[in-house]
């Protein structure tokens, strides 16, 4: 029998799945608010469950809503829950660590404690909806057309003088590949990182060096004119352990650092400098 994923959220992440997905013989199925082709509107309730009564997997990478709750579980969770599907998945965020002061952080570590309450909160719904969940814990994601790179080139990148400010990233395509090796692996949460936690001055200043651009001068938060998400961002500070995806689903990140991913993206995109 054919594999069959139903996704929720055709979004960046989601849509490279997908294509590789298909590339391996998957029939994908994704959601969007609008439909049209292999994408029926999330609205669209008998497609939809005709979609999760046909499906062996199934992904949400549908973030919760601004006032909270997760819109999946609304409108599905039941008939997810009941559902023969063999894999369920997750893509949450590390963000539900809250701020570790720059310490490191494993999927053991206490959720709910930082600015995203809503995503803590439709995290645990998610795993009790039931035993065999997967849950995805992502921290800042980048990739092709989602990099410091554009934020350079359309001059929004920022030096923030914040020097023991640092972060976890992981490059879209390792998140991939996570799920992929989650395919033949325990069910459990995952923290999908990088090997090694940067500083967001770090990443700005090494992809100005391959663009050939001078650095955004250092300034303070107020300088900035950074926006609530922004600030939200820069009070926080942590480091994430990949370890237990390495151990449990023999995955290895491609990219272990922030250049390694910066220097396969400038190859894609042919874009060292412009």
């Amino acid at each position: 029998m054919a594999n069959r994923i139903l996704i929720f959220g055709m979004g960046y992440t989601a849509t490279r799945l997908a294509d590789v997905l298909r590339g391996q013989g998957w029939q994908v199925t994704g959601t969007k608010r609008m439909s049209g082709g292999d994408v029926v509107a999330f609205d669209d309730r008998h497609a939809v469950l005709a979609a999760l009564d046909s499906a062996t997997h199934i992904l949400s990478s549908v973030p919760p809503l601004a006032e909270g709750g997760d819109s999946v579980l609304t409108a599905y969770g039941d008939a997810i829950a009941a559902n023969s599907a063999g894999w369920i998945g997750y893509l949450s965020s590390t963000g539900v660590y809250g701020d570790t002061k720059g310490a490191w952080v494993d999927e053991s570590a206490p959720v709910g404690q930082g600015r995203r309450t809503a995503r803590a909160d439709a995290d645990i719904a998610w795993q009790e909806l039931r035993h065999d969940v997967r849950i995805f814990r992502l921290p800042g994601i980048y990739g092709p057309g989602r990099s410091a790179f554009d934020r350079v080139r359309q001059d929004k990148a920022h030096r923030i003088d914040l020097p023991d400010q640092i972060f976890s990233r992981i490059h879209v395509d390792d998140i991939v590949s996570a799920v992929v090796a989650s395919l033949c692996g325990p069910a459990g949460v995952y923290n999908i990182a990088d090997d090694r936690p940067a500083s967001q001055n770090a990443v700005i200043e090494h992809a100005c060096g391959l663009m050939g651009r001078e650095w955004p001068p250092l300034q303070s938060v107020d300088e900035a004119g950074l926006s609530p998400m922004a600030r939200a961002f820069y009070a926080e500070n942590r480091r994430v352990s990949n370890r237990k995806a390495k151990r449990l689903l023999n995955w290895q990140p491609t990219y272990s650092d922030y250049k390694q991913g910066l220097a396969a993206i400038s190859v894609t995109e042919g874009k060292r400098s412009d």
